[in-house]
């Protein structure tokens, strides 16, 4: 563990900053930081050093979340960087100038390991950084941390043979969400102001549902995938996970876009709004006709709290001006497309083959074989997967893989042809039918996510309500809903989500990472 940086110096906490309030990183935003350092309230380097402080005490101490894996040592520097550069041009110049950012633990950073929470990979520092990454850096954002994943991203409850299992904030008996649980955690419990995930099911979005945040899965082909440990080239994204919807329109400003190192993203070219942000309309839903996908509404006792607040999200879309339609179609079945549907255990291994190939001699082992010879990964949850995976000698010649890349144009089809029948902006759905599994059981069940997964198509996941509260979640477990769309309306989603998130305003900030006094 690198905690090099975690001596937090009081003195950059007001250095260089006006008298008057100290600023407090606690649930800030992008544009409140911006607004204190252009104030001269704080400085970028205090910024920072609030937030280790809050790693400090929380990561491995007192609730012990255990969200971080690498604190990036050069994370000081950058921020004096950024401070000499402010008080030279008098202003914030840069869209996420000075903003911490926690880092799923599978996107290539060249100052910091890249180990996919594997053991083997701990001290693997790739020679590429990944595209979304970089362009993070050059819109002035401080990579301050890469978090705990599920192990290689390839389950859900967000445990790692390097990093272990990471708690989720509001209720320490409970899993965050996964396979992107360690950013989930880690900006519920304010160590970043936003975050990146990736998801090839649910893994974006799942953290979000389970620790009260904005996740947004794009479009495939929205963003780039350059350099970022890979699971499944039909399904993988790459996205934001924020406090909230118009952070996450600043974050896709940034990383959006044409890369030539993942040509799917040639499909964004003609997609890209001016900026995302201009669709942050509070009256959005007016007007608007949202789907209600029943077949994704649990029915079962232990989905009661979930479809209860699902129920109250539906009626906050109807008081908000829009108009619900039921899409009630048995095709739809989240256990089904889980079982029938998916395609990561044929892609995975040539695409983990060819990441080891572009480490180079950093590589730990030459293969997936060499990897699972190894036994250096969490065996409970990954050794059926890797497997299954590495007994497949061709994907392309494998009829049931073939079948299934078939029935995914069927898949998205179906979601279109109803869409355009009632006429829908998008379909809403409870993100998991039931509250996020506690720390005990090694499956994530009853996620419905994987709609978006299979068809490309973007989702978006906002806060919908909390639980009951009780001993072990003082103020309930989020529960979050998750709204898809047509392909490469990301701008119209936003506008959706952001109405239905001034409506509603569920998120609160959990109790067991209270403000450093």
């Amino acid at each position: 563990m690198r905690r090099g940086l975690l001596v937090v110096s009081m003195m950059a906490l007001g250095g260089g900053a006006a008298l008057g309030a100290p600023f407090k990183v606690e649930e800030a935003s992008i544009a409140s930081i911006h607004k204190a350092i252009q104030s001269k309230q704080t400085t970028c380097a205090a910024i920072v050093d609030q937030y280790l402080a809050r790693i400090e005490a929380y990561d491995k101490k007192g609730p012990a979340l255990n969200a971080v894996i690498t604190i990036n040592p050069q994370a000081r520097q950058i921020a004096a960087r950024e401070d000499a550069e402010i008080a030279k041009t008098g202003k914030i110049t840069k869209p996420l100038q000075c903003i911490p950012v926690a880092v799923k633990d599978n996107y290539n950073t060249t100052d910091m390991p890249t180990t996919g929470g594997n053991l083997l990979f701990k001290n693997v520092i790739p020679t590429k950084e990944s595209t979304v990454t970089q362009r993070l850096r050059d819109a002035g954002a401080i990579i301050l941390m890469k978090t705990n994943m599920h192990e290689f991203a390839l389950s859900g409850t967000t445990v790692s043979s390097l990093g272990g299992q990471t708690k989720n904030p509001y209720d320490l008996s409970r899993t965050p969400g996964g396979s992107s649980g360690g950013t989930g955690a880690a900006l519920a419990a304010n160590f970043a102001t936003v975050g990146l995930g990736t998801d090839t099911v649910n893994s974006i979005r799942s953290p979000a549902n389970a620790t009260s945040l904005v996740g947004f899965r794009s479009t495939k082909g929205l963003v780039s995938r350059a350099n970022i440990l890979p699971v499944s080239k039909t399904q993988d994204i790459a996205g934001p996970i924020t406090r909230s919807v118009a952070d996450a329109a600043v974050m896709l400003d940034v990383i959006a876009g044409y890369d030539p190192n993942d040509p799917v993203t040639a499909r964004s070219v003609g997609h890209l709004p001016k900026s995302f942000r201009d669709s942050l309309d509070p009256h959005g839903l007016k007007g608007a006709r949202i789907g209600v996908l029943k077949g994704f509404i649990g029915t079962q006792p232990i989905h009661a709290e979930v479809t209860a607040a699902f129920n109250k999200a539906v009626e906050a879309y109807k008081a908000a001006g829009a108009t619900v339609i039921e899409i009630d179609d048995p095709f739809f079945d989240a256990g089904v497309f889980n079982r029938d549907y998916d395609v990561q255990k044929w892609e995975f291994k040539p695409l983990f083959n060819d990441y080891l190939v572009s480490l180079g001699d950093r590589a730990p082992v030459k293969n997936l074989g060499e990897l699972i010879a190894s036994g250096q990964f969490d065996k409970t949850t990954l050794a059926k997967f890797l497997t299954a995976s590495e007994a497949i000698a061709d994907p392309l010649q494998d009829k049931e893989y073939l079948s299934r890349l078939a029935k995914l144009d069927d898949l998205r089809d179906r979601l279109l042809n109803h869409m355009a029948a009632d006429k829908l902006d998008a379909v809403v759905y409870p993100e998991q039918m039931r509250l996020v599994v506690p720390i005990t059981e090694t499956n994530q069940a009853d996620r419905t996510g994987i709609l978006a997964g299979l068809t490309g198509f973007p989702a978006i996941t906002v806060p919908m309500g909390f639980s009951k509260p009780d001993q072990n979640a003082p103020i309930g477990v989020p529960m979050g809903v998750d709204m898809i769309g047509r392909p490469f309306s990301d701008a119209l989603l936003l506008k959706l989500a952001y109405s239905f998130e001034q409506a509603t305003k569920v998120h609160r900030p959990p109790q067991s990472t209270p403000a450093i006094k």
